[in-house]
């Protein structure tokens, strides 16, 4: 397993810039961003996808440094009900498809996106209960006819391009869990699996070596993210999980994005790599920078090497000496 970063927080930098920093803190791979929420960060796939002089110096600049792109990120939603918005993030994840597919990269992340509430919706819904029983009814419509629609043409085109889709379980979205991300997968395909990011199961009150073992189980777990969230028990313990508030209003928050071990600990995390290795998880884990209180440089640096520590250096063993 390789350590990588998402460039994101570097957007604003030359690529060859962002990956020389990234090379001297250790880094081992890459994920890029190619529009919609991250914005195109050093992976534009309107300058890229017609000119391949360009796609191998973007290549060339990665390789060279020792590094792998991970994966393309995209993540934006497809499924709102304003037309013009969803149709450009659409084309962003058919470009980034494509690109991918050029690349030879494998896997494209992205979210699963959240339909309004019917046909005449503004804004997205996203349904957190199932009474009254209009929500029930919002939800089983947006599967039905916006959902599972969508994702099995879009399933359908990722193997039509050699590619997988990775989607990030976030809430807000439909998918988000476990349960709806196989629920998706069942009905559009084998294409679609998880971007699996610990941050957002942590403050859901999901164990993510439970997640981890049943996405593994199933085949479905195509790429993983490196975030941590602290959890304000005493917060928490007045308002519950569910949080509206500022990012930025640390104190007041039930939980809060941090750099990997800053939130749950070193053994929380230690149990995180350690089941990823058992479950034969063999890709990259990919450092998201989303902590308020650190600089990107500070964040990046302690997240590597805090991670660089706990991660295994030698390749699994099949047998053990007991055996």
């Amino acid at each position: 397993m390789r350590l990588g970063v998402f460039t994101v927080p570097y957007s604003g930098m030359p690529l060859e810039d962002a990956l020389d920093r990234l090379a001297a803190m250790g880094v081992q791979a890459v994920e890029l961003g190619t529009g919609n929420y991250p914005g195109n960060a050093h992976c534009d796939p309107d300058a890229l996808l017609n000119d391949a002089a360009a796609r191998q110096r973007l290549l060339d600049a990665v390789e060279e440094r020792g590094m792998i792109i991970s994966a393309l990120s995209q993540h934006g939603n497809p499924l709102h009900p304003d037309a013009a918005f969803a149709g450009a993030c659409h084309e962003t994840w058919r470009r980034t498809a494509r690109l991918a597919s050029l690349l030879e990269v494998e896997v494209v992340n992205a979210f699963s996106g959240c339909p309004g509430d019917g046909p005449d919706a503004r804004s997205p819904n996203w349904v957190t209960c199932v009474w009254p029983s209009d929500f029930a009814e919002v939800l089983e419509w947006q599967w039905t006819e916006r959902v599972i629609p969508y994702w099995q043409a879009e399933a359908e085109f990722a193997r039509s391009q050699g590619v997988k889709i990775a989607l990030e379980m976030h809430p807000g979205f439909v998918v988000y869990n476990n349960e709806s991300l196989l629920r998706l997968r069942d009905a559009a395909g084998p294409e679609i699996g998880a971007n699996f990011d610990p941050s957002h199961m942590f403050w859901q009150g999901i164990d993510p070596l439970v997640a981890i073992k049943e996405l593994a189980a199933a085949g479905a777990l195509f790429h993983v993210h490196a975030k941590d969230t602290f959890l304000d028990a005493a917060n928490i313990a007045r308002n519950g999980v569910l949080d509206t508030k500022d990012y930025g209003r640390f104190l007041d928050r039930s939980w809060t994005f941090r750099t990997v071990g800053y939130g749950q600990g070193e053994r929380v995390w230690r149990d995180i790599v350690s089941i990823l290795r058992t479950v034969g998880y063999d890709h990259v884990l990919s450092i998201e920078h989303e902590d308020g209180l650190l600089s990107t440089d500070e964040g990046l640096e302690k997240a590597v090497q805090f991670l660089d520590g706990i991660m295994f250096k030698q390749p699994n063993q099949t047998e053990m000496w007991w055996t």
